[in-house]
């Protein structure tokens, strides 16, 4: 009997010992300073809700209510609440939250809300709404099944503890209207359309007035529980680790055409109504002028029987699904995403749907039937992720300046609860788009925070085995094993931008296992072989195999000498991390690497490295990484470049791939070329998009997040802006002006705005006006002469 009781003892010092662990998790989760820190220990009293007889695993939009009584308007009333899918909360009939912040299971993010402000003394109606899209939601959606918690942070607050006191209710007016994965004739899974029978839908459900004595009491699905602290909750809670979406009005400025005659001045203003007469049918089509993400709004009274089709597209396709000049109309039309409504004859229904839509052009089919039908209003509010852009850059080629602007449209538009590769088709977060996002965010806006949910996303994402998916958070996994290495770029890239090694060393483990996953694949010859998955490089065929560089041997030198590149960068993270052995381990395994492809895989006669030891295929990719990685002398770098820049037979790269090319053009002192390679993005301004594509014309998506690399470049190679030591502890400042003769940028720093302005003098000399911040010093290359930057405003002719 004693050993059994020493067994439990035992067990429950590993329980408590692995719990105290789990507390402290990661130094990214971190709660807010109003969070009662008993949340974080603790199961919750509050518990999983939903609806009592439908299963909840289905698809279905629900409401729930709960009545609270105050003897006085609280100066403080402090809430964390959650949902799968997601929720709108609302206090007193006012909205006041959407959520949650994307994640997976184990991870799953709730809001923190002080409600203070919308409560009064006496009575209080708190609601939510709460949809599950089930087997039509997006690929980025995470679900166990439909659930709502809301817990009080103290016991001031107990009473908003969800439980079987709350009411719900199924919002019978949705139906889905499902399209993809390949809709539109492109890879599609952002969710469904929503379809709204208005004489379903029950008007006012969030009001304090409203009737609710027909709904049901809630089921409880069991206690909410913090990450790491659950035994039978389907969901680990962490705190939010971002802000709140922003939030705007955006006004559709144009009508582009319509069969329903003239449409009413300043209606599209909000300042007037349109009627459409009863048994009418047409169509408006409209134009944003710009690409936006936004939730519309569309507001109408009468028309019962009626129908409004609401179709968003990005561009108008031709009959041969060409898109062209996206400011031409003639001869196209719209074919995309659409929801439906169905107005129901009363006051003032809006519509408005549960995710954002991305549009340039919203089309309205209209059809009446025995009563006309008056739109109120229709507008949109755009929503994404709060970045400033603080930032910028200047210079005497206007172009440059409308590649700014566009780039940073195309940026804010792929990033929303996390980055996105595109807002319209996917909305997923890929390592190969992030990478350049993260950057582009840290010089234009500073905002770290959603680069380190990013690096989380990730390093939660890893298999069994070791690699990363190659997109998360997602319900559909994907492996792309270069893309794990690329997230070692990702953190070496944080390493280098931001002072924070203990949130470095929290994600070192996952590098370690991301590096032995493409150990134990390193074939006889020394080079990677055979590789599992899908081993994507490029948004480019290779060689007939789909994005896929490999030999017919199956060793390929693109991927191995990317796994050089991230064993030279962990080797960097090891040193910093007091690792040594570590770091002398991952630099030998590099330079065996390097050695076995330039050995095997070097063609002397063509002066270039070979996609593999077959010598069949050579790519523009390859060389690059031989570059980059050194794996080429040094001395050869220069001419190899050259070749990689006008040898038409390579594989070429793509505007993707580019971002590397132009680190190569850095690392052989070719960085002043780097304007001449600008002309993808104008051909694109050309055509009137105001983002930037996938890739050029043919192209699926006109908003790409890895298009808008200008952004970072135009700072940090242009402008010659970087890190001069880890942790952007100094400055190093090389400008690479090309032909322009002004230009001028500012990037935040976490000390304060760098500021540079270079000037080209008549005489030759270079006029630079650097101001950095109080504390930081640098250093500035001109030319190659080197000369010490201090904090503060410093003039410097050379």
């Amino acid at each position: 009997m004693n050993k059994y009781l020493l067994l439990f003892s035992l067990l429950l010092l590993i329980t408590a010992a692995t719990q105290a662990q789990y507390r402290n998790f990661s130094p990214f989760y971190q709660a807010t300073a109003t969070t009662n820190p008993a949340l974080l220990r603790e199961s919750w009293p509050a518990r999983w809700i939903g609806h009592p007889t439908i299963d909840p695993t289905d698809y279905g939009i629900y409401h729930f209510r709960k009545s609270i009584d105050l003897p006085a308007r609280p100066q403080s009333y402090v809430v964390h609440v959650s949902a799968d899918n997601r929720y709108r909360l609302y206090v007193n009939g006012k909205e006041v939250a959407k959520g949650p912040a994307r994640g997976d299971k184990a991870h799953w993010r709730y809001e923190t809300i002080d409600l203070a402000p919308h409560l009064t003394a006496g009575k209080n109606i708190l609601a939510a709404e709460v949809w599950n899209f089930a087997q039509h939601a997006p690929i980025a959606q995470v679900s166990n099944h439909t659930g709502f918690i809301m817990q009080g942070n103290t016991e001031a607050e107990k009473a908003v503890n969800t439980d079987n006191s709350w009411l719900v209710t199924q919002n019978e007016a949705y139906a889905p209207i499902p399209f993809g994965p390949i809709a539109f004739r492109g890879y599609y899974v952002t969710g469904p359309g929503e379809k709204v029978d208005a004489t379903r839908y029950p008007w006012g459900w969030q009001q304090a007035d409203y009737d609710d004595s027909q709904w049901q009491k809630a089921k409880s699905f069991g206690q909410g529980a913090p990450y790491g602290l659950s035994r039978d909750s389907q969901w680990g809670l962490v705190p939010r680790p971002i802000p709140m979406m922003e939030e705007q009005l955006v006004r559709i400025p144009k009508v582009a055409r319509t069969s329903l005659g003239k449409i009413q001045e300043g209606f599209l203003a909000g300042k007037g109504d349109l009627t459409i007469p009863a048994n009418s049918k047409g169509t408006i089509l409209l134009d944003q002028t710009y690409l936006t993400n936004a939730y519309p709004h569309l507001l109408v009274s009468g028309g019962r029987g009626s129908e409004i089709k609401m179709t968003y597209q990005e561009a108008l396709y031709d009959k041969d699904w060409k898109k062209g000049n996206r400011n031409e109309i003639e001869g196209k039309e719209i074919i995309g995403h659409y929801d439906i409504f169905q107005p129901d004859g009363g006051a003032r229904r809006q519509f408005r749907p549960l995710w954002f839509r991305t549009y340039r052009y919203l089309q309205l089919d209209i059809d009446t039937k025995g009563e006309p039908l008056v739109i109120h209003d229709l507008y949109g509010t755009f929503t994404g992720y709060p970045f400033e852009e603080k930032g910028s850059f200047k210079s005497n080629d206007p172009v440059l300046s409308q590649i700014w602007n566009v780039g940073w449209r195309t940026a804010r538009l792929c990033a929303i609860e996390t980055y996105v590769d595109c807002p319209y088709w996917e909305q997923l977060q890929y390592i190969g788009d992030t990478r350049i996002q993260a950057l582009i965010s840290l010089y234009v806006s500073g905002d770290d925070r959603l680069a380190r949910q990013a690096l989380m996303h990730f390093d939660e994402s890893r298999i069994p085995e070791g690699l990363t998916a190659s997109r998360y958070p997602h319900a559909l996994q994907q492996l792309i094993p270069p893309y794990s290495l690329f997230h070692i770029a990702m953190i070496h890239d944080y390493y280098q931008y931001r002072d924070d090694l203990p949130f470095v060393r929290s994600l070192y483990p996952g590098v370690q296992s991301v590096l032995s996953w493409f150990e134990r694949h390193v074939g006889e010859k020394g080079m990677l072989h055979n590789l599992p998955w899908w081993n994507f490089v490029d948004h480019k065929p290779f060689h007939g195999k789909d994005n896929l560089p490999i030999g017919k041997d199956e060793y390929t030198s693109n991927i191995t000498l990317q796994y050089a590149y991230a064993l030279d960068y962990a080797a960097e993270l090891a040193d910093a991390l007091g690792r040594p052995d570590d770091a002398r381990q991952y630099r030998s395994q590099s330079v065996r690497l390097k050695k076995a492809t330039y050995d095997l895989c070097w063609d002397e006669s063509r002066g270039l490295l070979a996609d593999a030891p077959d010598k069949q295929f050579f790519s523009k990719h390859a060389n690059l990484f031989a570059i980059l990685t050194n794996t080429v002398p040094t001395g050869r770098q220069p001419e190899i470049m050259q070749k990689v820049l006008s040898d038409k037979s390579l594989t070429p790269t793509t505007i993707y791939f580019d971002f590397y090319t132009n680190r190569a053009l850095e690392k052989v002192g070719m960085a002043n070329d780097y304007l001449n390679h600008l002309q993808p993005w104008r051909n694109m301004l050309d055509l009137g998009l105001t983002t930037f594509a996938e890739q050029e014309d043919p192209t699926r998506s006109d908003c790409h997040a890895w298009s808008a690399s200008p952004n970072y470049d135009l700072l940090a190679t242009v402008c010659g802006i970087k890190p001069g030591s880890p942790g952007f502890k100094t400055v190093r400042i090389e400008p690479a002006l090309g032909s322009l003769q002004q230009a001028s940028g500012k990037v935040p720093h976490p000390a304060g705005d760098i500021l540079v302005s270079y000037t080209r003098q008549s005489n030759g000399r270079l006029k630079a006006d650097i101001t950095l911040p109080a504390g930081l010093t640098g250093t500035l290359v001109w030319r190659g002469e080197q000369i010490p930057l201090k904090g503060g405003k410093q003039t410097i002719e050379k």
